[in-house]
């Protein structure tokens, strides 16, 4: 009976959820073409049909003069006149039809303008109204503080750290995070930058945003929040992680108020402490709610977190020339810069004394100190010339700004460079020699195709080896393990110039999942695949959350009163206007990609997961639809209200309508133009849908 009941619920859910969208989505459409239809019949212009969607017609019922109907394609709406039908705009140069004085045409140019307009003047009223219910109601919003940076991305490069709140871009104020990404995306040319740090420290950068991907962007995520996540779409706490160890236990929706008996007011100040501690036992304080209303309660509960250890194949592969060096850090003032390869530390040989990826931890633990740095530089005539540099790095922890994304690489935070890590391997570790050698190993497709060689079949089944190349990284769920929050059982990455370090932290961040690698010897075409079983560092510790998961940060944006609601309100549905036709004007410059256009799906799944989350933020979405519907709709393209409003516009100036071929030849490229746009956004809609990112 409970899971009846539960599917029964989930149901009630999902029909509520799909009502609501629908009549969401309904009443923008039926607000528009209400205002046409009401100054129509102010200037006494015969209605003949008043229609919420297009296509052959599901339901009409005539009252008085008026036949209103629902249509098939719910996607828009029309109000059909006499004399005025975009289906037919040979009516608007009819000398019969303007004989009829209640006829659209038979009308002056400013009762046109006003009948023509008042659709869009609907909408900015309707968006302003929607937009002053939501904020009346009440809005989480995720403000404008960075979380993870980018490697080599522009922010990080600028020297943006995690934790700093984002005030102002081009002197525009930054409400929240979403502000920040329209300020980013929409303008052109260098940001102006003003910031603050954790401390209250004000500082300022110009940078050029990155215009690599389909939008401008800096390289930034918001941050999280003190408040454990509540487990809906994956688990709270990563499977075999440290927190998976806390003892007592986390529980969901569990508030972090103190690490160690220092107060935490922020997710900065835990990720300072969880870097500073990273190798004891994190005693956590949450604050622990249970009960509603009146029968509320709450407590403080100590969690003991033992630390978190690397987890390391056994492999040192070999390192980049940096590929990216920050502005003002320790090595810019050394000189250091992008194309140069550190070759060694204080002596130590970068490959062969000390593994990359444990340079980030070297510099970190010897901050204020002087470190000797080797670095190979191409000399202009081609030559490597060697020198030295002393670096006196800054109190930032190693591995602080992780690989995040599949291009990103190694980050030295205290000195302020990056490399990324290679896929050849530059030494084995006797443990894994002897692992890699003794298991049975499987040839790959290619290797069995070859049957005829037994110099390829020997190959096949040999371990790990010096100058091997990694080409492939799988992270396999063990057959009845506890799934960590991933779909696919398996996560394959392929091994390129740019993503070992990427995968490397995926490794980290999945402490339940068997490794699987790919290799390759050089100047051979055969590949193996070897099951490798990590080892934990004894003496290597990540600087993160020890597999805790927590919300992102949300901070309540209420009204207090009515006139706060309409401040509010204008203020979003002003921004909202010049954000769209920055948009449109990206979109011709190319600076934004037309697959960050969507269409009628992509609105409805939006409109949906918002519904979902509660009625403030959907009304906060259909203010925003309706704002763009407007705006949208006022474009001078005909069989649009801003076509009709140029022709309009040529008849007060000219005192002449426009000719019948030029108004069907306009017509009809304007129906055309729509069509393919249509069509473009549809088929972006559902390549999102097949590939799962919609």
């Amino acid at each position: 009976m409970a899971i009846i009941a539960l599917d029964v619920a989930s149901l009630t859910g999902t029909v509520t959820n799909v009502l609501t969208v629908a009549i969401g989505l309904g009443l923008v459409i039926f607000f528009h073409e209400l205002g046409h239809f009401a100054v129509a019949k102010w200037c006494d212009v015969l209605v003949e049909r008043f229609s919420i969607g297009f296509g052959p017609i599901l339901w009409r019922k005539k009252w008085g003069e008026t036949e209103y109907a629902l249509s098939i394609i719910p996607f828009g709406g029309y109000v059909k006149m006499l004399g005025q039908d975009d289906m037919d705009p040979s009516q608007l140069s009819s000398e019969e039809i303007a004989e009829n004085p209640r006829s659209y045409t038979a009308k002056n140019v400013l009762q046109r303008m006003a009948i023509i307009s008042a659709g869009v003047i609907m909408n900015v009223v309707t968006g302003l109204l929607f937009f002053m219910f939501a904020f009346r109601s009440g809005i989480d919003t995720t403000p404008a503080i960075i979380g993870d940076l980018q490697v080599g991305m522009p922010a990080w490069t600028a020297g943006m750290r995690s934790g700093d709140r984002i005030a102002e871009i081009n002197e525009r104020d930054i409400k929240d995070f979403n502000d920040l990404m329209r300020a980013t995306a929409l303008t052109s040319g260098n940001l102006s930058i003003s910031a603050v740090r954790p401390d209250g420290a004000v500082y300022s950068v110009s940078l050029e945003p990155d215009v690599s991907g389909t939008r401008r962007r800096i390289g930034i995520t918001p941050s999280e929040g003190l408040i454990v996540y509540d487990g809906s779409n994956f688990p709270a706490i990563v499977p075999a992680s440290a927190a998976a160890q806390a003892n007592p236990p986390f529980e969901t929706n569990d508030e972090i108020i103190a690490a160690n008996g220092e107060a935490l007011d922020s997710f900065a100040e835990l990720s300072r402490r969880l870097s500073q501690d990273r190798g004891e036992t994190l005693t956590v304080t949450v604050l622990r709610r249970s009960g509603d209303g009146k029968d509320a309660t709450s407590q403080e509960v100590d969690i003991s977190i033992p630390p978190e250890p690397f987890r390391t194949l056994g492999l040192t592969m070999d390192a980049s020339n940096l590929v990216a060096v920050q502005d003002h850090s320790p090595a810019a003032k050394a000189d250091l810069k992008v194309g140069d390869r550190l070759a060694s530390v204080d002596g130590l040989d970068i490959g062969g004394d000390i593994d990359p990826l444990r340079l980030p931890d070297y510099f970190g633990e010897r901050h204020g100190q002087e470190v000797v740095v080797g670095i190979k530089r191409n000399a202009p005539g081609g030559q490597a010339e060697t020198t030295e540099v002393t670096i006196i790095p800054e109190d930032r922890g190693g591995w602080i700004e992780p690989p995040v994304l599949e291009d990103s690489p190694i980050a030295i935070s205290s000195i302020g460079v990056a490399y990324h890590l290679q896929p050849v391997v530059l030494a084995v570790a006797d443990s894994l020699a002897e692992q890699s050698s003794e298991q049975p190993l499987e040839p790959t497709d290619q290797a069995e195709s070859e049957e005829g060689s037994d110099a390829d079949a020997a190959e096949s089944t040999r371990g790990i080896q010096r100058s091997d190349e990694l080409t492939k990284l799988e992270l396999i769920l063990p057959e009845g393990a506890e799934p960590d929050g991933i779909k696919d059982k398996a996560i394959a990455i392929e091994i390129g110039e740019t993503n070992l370090a990427y995968a490397f932290w995926q490794m980290q961040q999945l402490p339940n999942r068997d490794v699987r690698l790919t290799v390759q010897t050089p100047g051979s075409d055969v590949t193996r695949t070897i099951d490798l079983e990590t080892q934990q560092a004894e003496d290597w510790f990540l600087p993160t959350a020890r597999g805790l998961r927590l919300f992102p940060i949300s901070v309540p944006r209420r009204a207090e009163t009515f006139s706060q609601a309409f401040m509010m309100g204008w203020h979003h549905t002003r921004t909202s206007i010049i954000d769209i036709y920055l948009t449109l004007r990206n979109l011709v410059t190319r600076q934004l990609s037309v697959k960050e256009l969507h269409g009628p799906l992509g609105i409805v799944k939006v409109a949906s997961d918002v519904a979902d989350v509660g009625i403030a933020p959907f009304l906060l979405f259909l203010g925003f639809l309706s704002i763009n519907l407007a705006v949208l709709n006022f474009l001078p393209i005909p069989i649009l209200d801003g076509g009709h409003m140029v022709f309009l516009i040529w008849e007060a100036v000219t005192r002449r309508k426009p000719s019948e071929q030029v108004v069907v030849a306009a017509s009809l490229f304007g129906m055309t133009f729509i069509v393919a746009l249509m069509a473009l956004v549809l088929y972006l809609d559902i390549s999102r849908w097949y590939s799962g990112t919609m």
